[in-house]
């Protein structure tokens, strides 16, 4: 039951995004007189997609961080005299996963002044 609830909630999503691409176009418009700036009726659908590529990329590196730090702290607690190797390989996996992040921010940023 839990498996048809996502995918209903991933197919109930995926519907909600397609749904600009799917609708009606507008009839075309004349080109802009000299010193009229034309309208750009995308700037809303970028900012929504910004906001959901930081969303979807900051909450899952906070769920791999969070993970990461329970389970080295829990083999700290087991093993007390291997604290230095864990913390160091801790310290790297969080780098790793906080650059993953940092690139999902850099996307946003050409999505919003490149496209």
């Amino acid at each position: 039951m839990k498996k048809f609830c996502v995918l209903v909630l991933m197919f109930l999503l995926a519907a909600a995004l397609a749904a600009p691409a799917l609708a009606a176009g507008e009839a075309p418009r004349e080109a802009p007189a000299a010193g009229e700036v034309q309208e750009d009726n995308t700037i809303g659908l970028k900012a929504i997609a910004a906001g959901i590529a930081v969303g979807i990329a900051a909450a899952g590196g906070a769920v791999g961080m969070g993970l990461a730090t329970a389970k080295s702290a829990e083999s700290i607690a087991r093993q007390p005299e291997a604290e230095g190797k864990v913390r160091t390989t801790l310290m790297l996996g969080l780098v790793f996963i906080e650059t993953a992040i940092i690139y999902a921010l850099l996307v946003v940023i050409l999505i919003i002044f490149v496209l």
